[in-house]
C-alpha cells in the first residue's frame, strides 16, 4: 500500500501538467499550510512537504486532495481545531497531527469533516489531540490506516479518538487507537462498518455507540480498556469476529448491551474480562458460535433480557458461566459447550443426555451481595453449589442447556 502510494505521489509530481497542484514547503512559494489552502481551487492537490507546521484554524470549503509527503506535523500548539472541513470530496492523507486545543466548551478536533459527504481521512498519525477525527452530519466517509494516540488522564479532560454524530454510510477500517476517552465513539449513525481496528488503553470504552442502528463491527480488536464496548438503544447491529480481551475493574466488561433488538452476536472471543458479555433489556438477539474463556462472568443476562438464543458457544475455564438477577428465564440456551458438564452421552450423538444448569447457586448470591466473593474458594460454597444443581431451589430451574454439546464447537 505504501509502495502504491509512493509511485503516485510521484507521478502527479512529475507530469507535465502543472494545473491543480500546489505546494507548500519552505524552500517553495507557500510556506504554510494556510497559505497553500487559500490559493488553491476546487478540485486542485496540496502537497505539504516536510517539516513541523505550526498552525491551528486550518479550513477547507472546496473539493480538494491534502497530502503530505515523508509525514509533515501540523502542530496546533493546543490552540483551538486544528483542521475543519467544510466540503464534499476532501481526501487527507500522510500527515501528523498534534495538539488540537483542551476545552469544556468546544470538542476541538484535530480533523473535523462538518456536513462532508465523500471524503477520505487515511495513513495519518494523530497525537496528543482533544478529539482526533471529529465526523458530523456527514455521509459516505472513509477513515482508514490512522495511528490515534492520546494522552488522557481522566474523562472531563479528554476528548474521543474517532468521534462520529448523525452520520451514515461511514467506513472505520485498519486504525490503531488509544490513549483516548472513547476509542470509537457513535451516536445517532446508521450503516457503518467498523472492521480490523484495534482499540486499546482508553479510559472508558474501547467502542461505544448509542441510537445507532444498521450497524456492523466485525475482525476489530478491544483490549486493556475501561470496558471493552458499549452498545446502547440500538436495533439490527451485527457484531462478528472481534476480541474482547483483558478489560479488568469494578464495572469492566468484554460487551456492555442496554436496550439492543434484533442483532447478532457471532463467532468472538471473550477473553479475560471482569465480565465477557452484559445484558441489561435486551430482546431478540443471536448469541452464536463464541468462545467465552477464562472470564469472571463469561454471561451476565438480566431478567429484563427475553428472546435471546446462545447456541454453539464455548464455555471455558470462567469463575462462573451464567449469573442473573432472577430465578425467571425467557431465554434460550442450546446445544453449547461447558467445561464444567459432568453428564454422559450413552447414543453417542455428541449431545449429552442430560441438561446442564449453567447458574450457580453461589453466582446469584454474589450478584445480590458481591463482598460474599470471599468466600468464593470455601468448601462450604462446593457443597451449597452442588446441592443447588440437583435440587434447584433458590437458581432459576428453567435456565439450562437442554443439549449440552459433548466436545468444543470449533
Amino acid at each position: 500500500m505504501l509502495v502504491l502510494r509512493t509511485i503516485l505521489i510521484i507521478t502527479i509530481m512529475s507530469s507535465a501538467l502543472w494545473a491543480g497542484l500546489v505546494q507548500v514547503g519552505s524552500n517553495y512559494h507557500y510556506t504554510t499550510v494556510a497559505e497553500g489552502l487559500d490559493v488553491s481551487l476546487s478540485g486542485d492537490t496540496v502537497f505539504v512537504h516536510p517539516g513541523t507546521y505550526v498552525e491551528s484554524g486550518l479550513a477547507i470549503s472546496h473539493a480538494l486532495t491534502l497530502i503530505g509527503l515523508d509525514n509533515p506535523i501540523i502542530d496546533g500548539n493546543h490552540s483551538g481545531e486544528i483542521l475543519t472541513v467544510t466540503a464534499d470530496d476532501v481526501i487527507i492523507e500522510g500527515f501528523t497531527f498534534k495538539g488540537s486545543g483542551l476545552s469544556h466548551l468546544d470538542e476541538n478536533a484535530a480533523v473535523r469533516f462538518e456536513e462532508a459527504n465523500n471524503g477520505r481521512i487515511s495513513h495519518n498519525r494523530f497525537e496528543d489531540n482533544f478529539f482526533a477525527i471529529y465526523i458530523s452530519k456527514s455521509e459516505n466517509v472513509l477513515i482508514e490506516n490512522n495511528i490515534i494516540s492520546g494522552l488522557a488522564q481522566t474523562e472531563s479532560r479528554s476528548g474521543n479518538g474517532i468521534h462520529l454524530w448523525y452520520c451514515k454510510n461511514i467506513n472505520i477500517s485498519g486504525n490503531s487507537i488509544s490513549g483516548h476517552r472513547d476509542g470509537i465513539y457513535l451516536e445517532f449513525v446508521e450503516q457503518c462498518e467498523v472492521t480490523q481496528n484495534h482499540s486499546t488503553e482508553n479510559l472508558r470504552y474501547g467502542l461505544h455507540f448509542m441510537f445507532s442502528n444498521h450497524n456492523e463491527y466485525n475482525n476489530n480488536r478491544f483490549d486493556n480498556n475501561g470496558a471493552g464496548v458499549a452498545v446502547m438503544y440500538s436495533r439490527h447491529v451485527d457484531m462478528h469476529n472481534n476480541v474482547f480481551a483483558d478489560n479488568w475493574g469494578s464495572a469492566a466488561y468484554g460487551l456492555l448491551l442496554k436496550d439492543i433488538y434484533d442483532s447478532n452476536i457471532t463467532d468472538n472471543q471473550f477473553n479475560r474480562n471482569t465480565v465477557g458479555l452484559y445484558s441489561e433489556a435486551c430482546n431478540r438477539i443471536q448469541v452464536e458460535g463464541n468462545n467465552f474463556e477464562n472470564n469472571g462472568w463469561a454471561v451476565k443476562i438480566m431478567a429484563n433480557s427475553m428472546d435471546n438464543v446462545f447456541t454453539h458457544n464455548n464455555f471455558l475455564a470462567n469463575t462462573f458461566d451464567i449469573a442473573t438477577n432472577s430465578r425467571q428465564n425467557f431465554n434460550t440456551f442450546s446445544q453449547n459447550y461447558w467445561n464444567r458438564y459432568r453428564g454422559y452421552d450413552l447414543d453417542k450423538d455428541g449431545i449429552g443426555d442430560i441438561p446442564f444448569h449453567p447458574v450457580k447457586l453461589f453466582s446469584l448470591l454474589t450478584e445480590k451481595n458481591e463482598p460474599a466473593l470471599m468466600l468464593m474458594r470455601s468448601i462450604f460454597v462446593e457443597i451449597m453449589d452442588l446441592a443447588e444443581s440437583y435440587i434447584p431451589i433458590l437458581t432459576p430451574a428453567t435456565l439450562i442447556d437442554a443439549e449440552p454439546l459433548m466436545r468444543i464447537n470449533s
